[in-house]
């Protein structure tokens, strides 16, 4: 009697896991998303949905996804949003849910880039994901990068230092702490917790 052949294991698509990047306005998370985005190509970095106005220089769908209050009302209605905020007590922010479900069940490392409010709603909707904060070396070289970059006006900014006081206060909640004194260590910190590798030339 001829032995059965031993059964193959069919390869599977590992489900990948999220990150989640937070910490107050101006410290840089825009700025260091781009850097991971540019060191690991593969690295699929989601795209949020904002209320705010389009800034000079900002491209539609590689940016924000810019949309009406209406259109993200519906899109909340929907369900279609992993997480949402008002953002600074102004503008919406949401990120879109399929996307980032879509891109983890294909084993496609994932980056949300997030204000404080949004990491905690996907900590109670994915609390398996990464939650990284990232911090500035110090609160005047926070204050220094929102005066500096001078996209906002005086009220604005005033209001955006409030937020950044509560933001720096809720670290606790978070799995890690990278601090942003330099953007390509921060970013090479960054990597290593989420277990991707330098590409070599």
């Amino acid at each position: 009697m001829t032995e059965p052949a031993p059964a193959t294991a069919i390869p599977t698509t590992q489900r990948a896991r999220l990150t989640v990047l937070s910490g107050p306005t101006a410290v840089g998370k825009g700025t260091i998303s781009a850097e991971m985005r540019r060191r690991r190509p593969e690295l699929w970095i989601s795209v949020s949905a904002t209320t705010r106005p389009r800034r000079p220089g900002e491209v539609e769908g590689v940016h924000y996804h810019f949309v009406t209050a209406e259109q993200f009302d519906e899109m909340v209605a929907t369900g279609q949003m992993l997480e949402w905020a008002v953002v600074h007590g102004v503008h919406r922010y949401g990120t879109p849910r399929e996307p980032v479900e879509r891109e983890l069940a294909g084993g496609r490392p994932v980056l949300l880039e997030l204000d404080l409010q949004g990491a905690r709603q996907v900590r109670v909707a994915m609390p398996e994901a990464r939650f990284v904060f990232l911090e500035p070396p110090t609160w005047e070289e926070l204050v220094q990068r929102l005066v500096g970059r001078g996209t906002e006006g005086p009220e604005e900014r005033e209001r955006r230092l409030v937020t950044a006081r509560q933001e720096l206060a809720a670290v606790s909640e978070f799995d890690d702490v990278v601090v942003n004194d330099d953007v390509a260590r921060a970013t090479a910190e960054l990597m290593s917790l989420m277990g991707l590798r330098e590409q070599v030339a």
